[in-house]
């Protein structure tokens, strides 16, 4: 059974597709920007700023589910700059503690908005670090 998620707590889709979606025993988070969920405008301050908006808009949408990030098995991150590479993992890091899910990191062209970063997410329900 496919279960999509909307929550008002993060950024409203842009486009056609969910939030989420929820298959038991997943959860697959569409790809996040640093966009603030009460104005719906991005964030500015940087790639740490951005990351720090986009990860807080994944806990969101994991708690429509009461997930957190220790149910994440896998994120992808798309960045616009490999420069940001650092800087990003400094943000990224705050945000686990021990646990680290599998990640991908890859430079593109360009996102949305000309956003600095996207992430997606896969979660596990059962998943107990």
């Amino acid at each position: 059974m496919l279960q999509t998620i909307k929550t008002d707590d993060a950024p409203a889709a842009i486009g056609p597709y969910s939030q989420a979606v929820h298959s038991d025993p997943f959860m697959f988070i569409s790809g996040q920007l640093p966009i603030n969920p009460e104005t719906q405008q991005m964030v500015e301050g940087g790639i740490e700023k951005q990351t720090e908006q986009v990860m807080k808009n994944v806990e969101a949408i994991l708690k429509t589910n009461g997930l957190g990030l220790g149910n994440v098995v896998k994120t992808t991150i798309f960045l616009s700059s490999m420069d940001h590479f650092t800087s990003f993992n400094e943000a990224y890091g705050r945000f686990f503690g021990t646990y680290y899910p599998a990640r991908s990191a890859v430079e593109v062209s360009r996102l949305p908005k000309d956003s600095l970063i996207e992430v997606e997410v896969i979660a596990l329900q059962s998943n107990k670090p």
